[in-house]
């Protein structure tokens, strides 16, 4: 059976810490201790999802990404690196090569997890991305069974989602049971999985379309370009407009220093 997570850290420290919360939630976890054995074991055994360092030895963070991207065994599987950094560069360096997200050093359990969540099983290759199948890690049977079907309906509906009155309505529930499965499933509040999910959507249309700003914001629900820059900007920490410049800035100069 495939490990849900792939970690890769040259850390003892860092991968018994998150190997702990993993497990803890009922993920499997498959672990490497370099960047080329890291490779390997991805082609193997096809995790769901790679949580990577940045900086290590002999195959660094960036160049393990590059070879996972540049396989077709492993292209589709989701990278999230691993960082204590802080620099703006680094992580545009690091989307430029295909990461989908970063999570910070220290870790934050919480953060950590959320993030998983939304990454783990991530879809392939949409030209907009559709939402997750998640693997809920927590709840009973029936409150996965209550989750997977609205957030059905809530990313068929990502720009104008019903209330969670209404989403209760369609789902033959009540809005306490609908935010309990939410809380106990993702961690979160359902408003709270539907805002994390827009953002991911459009950090995936502001990297990999060319659709304009104004209507990425537009499609996903937010009332004004300014309101959808804000949100971006607090989640990702630059502008939609910022990173789309970078990114070419950064895509352009990795393509002149490879051979």
């Amino acid at each position: 059976m495939s490990p849900d997570l792939l970690l890769i850290d040259d850390s003892v420290t860092d991968l018994r810490l998150l190997t702990n919360m993993a497990t803890a939630h009922d993920l499997r976890v498959s672990i490497a201790f370099d960047g080329e054995s890291g490779y390997c074991q991805a082609v193997l055994q096809q995790p769901g999802l790679i949580l990577l360092d940045v900086r290590m030895p002999g195959l660094d963070g960036f160049a393990t990404c590059r070879k996972l991207k540049a396989d077709p065994a492993t292209r589709a599987i989701p990278v999230i690196f691993l960082t204590a950094a802080n620099d703006l560069d680094e992580r545009l360096v690091g989307f430029a090569v295909g990461a989908v997200d970063y999570i910070g050093k220290p870790f934050h359990e919480e953060e950590v997890l959320a993030r998983i969540g939304v990454h783990l099983r991530a879809g392939r290759g949409a030209d907009d991305v559709p939402p997750h199948e998640e693997v809920p890690t927590r709840g009973t049977p029936h409150q996965a069974v209550l989750v997977r079907a609205a957030k059905e309906i809530l990313g068929a509906r990502i720009g104008d989602p019903p209330s969670v009155s209404d989403l209760a309505a369609l789902l033959g529930s009540n809005r306490r049971q609908i935010n309990e499965a939410f809380q106990a499933c993702c961690g979160q509040p359902t408003f709270g999985w539907l805002r994390e999910e827009r953002l991911r959507r459009a950090h995936h249309l502001v990297c990999d379309t060319d659709t304009s700003i104004s209507m990425i914001g537009e499609h996903l629900g937010y009332s004004t370009p300014a309101n959808f820059t804000r949100a971006f900007h607090e989640r990702f920490g630059f502008s939609p407009r910022d990173l789309r410049r970078d990114l070419w800035v950064a895509r352009q100069r990795d393509t002149q220093v490879e051979p």
